[in-house]
């Protein structure tokens, strides 16, 4: 069975996507940090350019746009691997570890958007999980995808 790079996979068509997916990560990991005042703390947003990084609300609102924008990715490659790509490629194990951790990343990604509706309390320590939970598969997800990406582990193989 000959493993497929990701050249040559079903979202090889979407180069264009690929980017931006990839872009939006990036954006979504700096706008998360944006979240906690690390970037006034320590002095990023001082640097020419990059005020912006220490506005909460802006920062806030980019997130949950790019939050929109990569939920709109995920539908749109389930949908075609679903109704096309699984008649020729299947998901390799490295898939399903980055799904997992997509899927807690988005899971606890809606508790924080519930967290911040006026009218919706948590507690204190569930608030505090929720948060830590969050950061933690952000990290985990971009350890996973650099090992990943080491190791040559695409999304798909060809089905035999």
């Amino acid at each position: 069975m000959k493993k497929y790079h990701s050249s040559n996979t079903p979202a090889a068509g979407h180069r264009f996507l690929k980017r931006v997916y990839i872009i939006l990560m990036a954006l979504m990991a700096l706008t998360g940090f944006g979240q906690m005042p690390i970037f006034k703390r320590y002095y990023v947003a001082d640097i020419p350019g990059l005020g912006w990084l220490a506005d909460f609300y802006f920062t806030h609102i980019l997130h949950y746009i790019g939050a929109m924008v990569l939920l709109a990715i995920f539908a749109y490659f389930l949908t075609d691997f679903f109704l096309q790509a699984r008649k020729t490629y299947r998901l390799t194990v490295a898939a399903f570890i980055r799904i997992l951790l997509l899927a807690g990343l988005v899971g606890t990604g809606i508790f924080r958007v519930l967290k911040n509706l006026p009218d919706v309390t948590f507690s204190p320590g569930f608030t505090l999980f929720i948060d830590i939970a969050h950061l933690g598969f952000m990290m985990s997800f971009v350890l996973v995808a650099l090992v990943f990406l080491i190791f040559k582990r695409g999304w798909v193989m060809a089905s035999r």
